[in-house]
């Protein structure tokens, strides 16, 4: 069993709660330091799933039903062109239970509040700007001019991590995917199954969407765009200018033409490019460590984000409880993460090819998607393996063992 007793989280975003339930499960005391002066998730993020291996990963850190509490179960992805007529499904892998989908300021809130109940705290304003190593700890400057030591740290500070950089300064920057992101609740009803996800395959762009049990419809929307955009610069356009854009961009096609008719320029959530993070080519150093998007951190097309950072931050946990020091911890950790993470984000990276595909390849896609979703990309074969993956939290973490990592 390692000596490790207590860890600093940085980060209060998806990951660092989720690490920092897991650790105190582990009996390691943990804080999270949050770079902002109030919670991360204000206006932050859209729409997101939580998959079945997810909601599972989330019951060993007692979060599981807080979650549920705020989503919306999910079940089967419908694929749809312009018109609205259905090109193939992936069906639910059978005998698992539902996902999840809710908005990201939802799940935020329910993990942050899980955690304050479970005793975690947070500090916030607390921006980390270097660190120093010790053998038998490690101390996090911020830019408030404080310090805080602890035998660990973990860095869940998303994908422009300085955690990352701090442990290797070579970093390369996050991989860019040249479509602008969009998101929304319209104010109306769209026929549809609330426990299914449709995907829309347009001439333009490509459209999301989940009828909510509420009335209203969740939606999203890529849009190509080849040039690198943040956020900030993205919002630097006014929401009614991208609405209007929008609706030349899907022109008559259903239903996003009611979806985005019926959403107000005050609901429109604008997130610029996105970058992903396949996998880092170093996952610790020393007494530092990295769980979710600072280390993984797969296409939204994967479905798993979420996910894959709960389950990161209870094997990084599992890990630490067991193993006899911290570097042997790390490395099995690692070892334990890498293939499943970087097997799902190679998926991701294919689907982003298809949502951009135009007239010609969405009408091939229209004849090749329902015999596809029937044989060698049924959900099953695609989604089973992914879906269908538990950590045994009781068994003791092996330094030189691998778990299934489909």
């Amino acid at each position: 069993m390692t000596t490790v007793k207590t860890a600093l989280v940085i980060g209060g975003g998806i990951a660092g709660p989720a690490a920092a339930m897991a650790l105190r499960r582990a009996g390691i005391e943990a804080v999270v330091y949050e770079a902002y002066a109030e919670s991360s998730a204000d206006g932050v993020g859209a729409m997101l799933g939580i998959a079945p291996n997810g909601i599972e990963a989330l019951r060993i850190i007692g979060a599981d039903e807080a979650v549920r509490a705020v989503g919306q179960p999910t079940r089967n992805m419908l694929m749809m062109d312009g018109r609205g007529r259905r090109m193939g499904a992936f069906l639910a892998p059978q005998g698992l239970p539902p996902g999840v989908a809710l908005w990201r300021t939802d799940l935020h809130r329910a993990l942050r509040d899980t955690a304050l109940a479970q005793g975690v705290t947070f500090e916030h304003g607390k921006r980390l700007v270097g660190v120093e190593e010790r053998p038998d700890g490690i101390t996090a400057r911020f830019g408030d001019g404080t310090t805080a030591t602890a035998d660990v740290l973990v860095g869940a500070d998303g994908i422009r991590s300085t955690v990352r950089t701090l442990i290797d300064p070579d970093a390369p920057e996050p991989d860019h995917v040249p479509l602008l992101n969009f998101g929304a609740a319209a104010r109306t009803t769209v026929p549809g199954d609330p426990e299914n996800m449709y995907f829309v395959f347009g001439r333009r762009a490509f459209l999301g969407y989940w009828p909510q049990l509420d009335g209203t419809t969740a939606w999203f929307v890529n849009l190509p765009h080849r040039a690198r955009t943040t956020t900030a610069e993205a919002r630097r356009t006014p929401p009614d200018e991208w609405l209007r854009r929008l609706r030349e961009v899907v022109g008559d096609e259903t239903p996003g033409r009611d979806l985005l008719a019926h959403t107000d320029p005050e609901d429109l959530i604008v997130l610029g490019t996105m970058g992903i993070i396949p996998s880092a080519s170093r996952w610790y150093r020393d007494r530092m460590v990295l769980v979710g998007d600072s280390v993984h951190a797969p296409s939204p097309s994967s479905g798993q984000g979420a996910s894959l950072a709960v389950e990161s931050a209870v094997q990084l946990a599992r890990c630490l409880r067991d193993l006899p020091d911290v570097p042997s911890a790390f490395a099995a950790y690692e070892r334990l993460r890498r293939p499943r993470v970087e097997k799902i984000a190679a998926r991701a990276a294919k689907t982003n090819g298809t949502k951009a595909l135009g007239p010609v390849g969405t009408a091939f896609m229209r004849l090749f998607m329902p015999i596809a979703t029937r044989t060698f990309l049924s959900g099953e074969k695609t989604l089973g393996p992914e879906q269908r993956y538990r950590i045994d939290w009781d068994a003791p973490a092996d330094a030189s063992a691998l778990v299934n990592s489909a």
